[in-house]
């Protein structure tokens, strides 16, 4: 059976499965409006992740067939992932910022050569061994899975109210985990009445116990060079001077004290930065610092996908440290090594 929880004045939430990942589940909230419920985000696009939800919709009293709209806070497939389905069943409309509808739609129109390349390109370029990138190099196009994320039909503005008829729902650009990540804050007092100004649905921006990825979402023609873990912490600050009542987050469990947790997140990214320096006593490429990088398990057991999505997060903090000036590239280095600035 979906586990649903009522969090009380019209808001619940169902626990949809993400398969085979060890956060488990996703948060996926159902908001009753005057128009109908309303979903934010839907959980992976999976047969039984499926079979979750609309059960746990049954359970909320209603079904997929009488969604009105589908708020996401970010394009991630277990956020996202189901959001097409739920607009087949019922119609309802999709929202989402548009820099993470402009990342849905490079997904949907890119070739997979283009990807492969692109790819391959920038492992390179991180100083990834050969024997990483001969994958990349040998596959085929039409081995590669399939992603056709559904396209939003609406734009998420950030500082205006959604379009819920009978609720205040204004949201919040929160870019670092996702060039558009949003959250969104209920304007509505507590139905507990605790101190604060309402309730924040966070997404993957603020989460109780975890850390978020924060790597790389480029546009291939684009040559701008991005700052997204400057972007996160801009926007955790913001969060915090927000002072919500309770966060309800995508993974793990409400809680309180938003700006407690953000004081801890920003203290974590400092002193990850500082450890970083330490480790670029010496010139590293990305992919050297990402092996030395401390993660959740030792570089020689972490799978072949993720290390590319390490790769990425290890880059983010080099631009955070070179935009402060606290490394710098080694000129002449290639592929790029970074040290500590002296």
């Amino acid at each position: 059976m979906t586990q649903v929880t009522d969090h009380g004045g019209g808001v619940r939430s169902l626990r949809v499965p993400i398969p085979d990942n060890p956060l488990g589940h996703t948060l996926v909230y159902v908001v009753d409006t005057d128009r109908g419920p309303v979903l934010i985000d839907t959980g992976w696009d999976d047969p039984d992740s499926w079979d979750t939800l609309a059960e746990g919709l049954t359970a909320c009293g209603t079904s997929p067939g009488e969604i009105h709209g589908v708020v996401v806070t970010h394009h991630h497939p277990d956020h996202h992932g189901l959001s097409g389905r739920v607009r087949e069943a019922s119609g309802a409309w999709i929202a989402m910022h548009a820099a993470d509808t402009a990342v849905v739609r490079r997904t949907r129109e890119a070739r997979p050569e283009r990807w492969l390349t692109y790819m391959t390109a920038k492992l390179a370029a991180a100083g990834a061994p050969e024997e990483h990138l001969a994958p990349l190099r040998t596959a085929r196009p039409g081995t590669l899975p399939g992603l056709a994320p559904a396209l939003p039909d609406r734009e998420i503005v950030p500082g205006e109210l959604l379009a819920l008829p009978g609720r205040r729902l204004r949201a919040i650009w929160t870019p670092g985990h996702t060039p558009g990540h949003v959250c969104l804050h209920l304007e509505e007092e507590h139905p507990a009445r605790l101190p604060g100004h309402g309730r924040l649905f966070s997404g993957d921006h603020l989460l109780p116990g975890i850390t978020p990825h924060i790597g790389l979402y480029e546009d291939p023609d684009d040559t701008t060079v991005t700052d997204p873990l400057g972007d996160y912490l801009d926007s955790l600050e913001r969060i915090a001077r927000l002072a919500p009542a309770e966060v309800l987050p995508a993974h793990q469990h409400a809680f309180p004290d938003a700006a407690a947790r953000v004081r801890q997140l920003l203290t974590h990214h400092e002193e990850r930065l500082c450890g970083l320096l330490t480790l670029l006593s010496e010139p590293l490429t990305p992919w050297q610092l990402a092996e030395r990088m401390e993660w959740n398990r030792p570089w020689d057991r972490i799978p072949y996908g993720s290390r590319n999505i390490a790769v990425s997060e290890a880059e983010a903090h080099l631009r955070r440290l070179v935009k402060l000036g606290r490394a710098e590239a080694v000129a002449g280095s290639d592929p790029v090594r970074y040290v500590a600035a002296q």
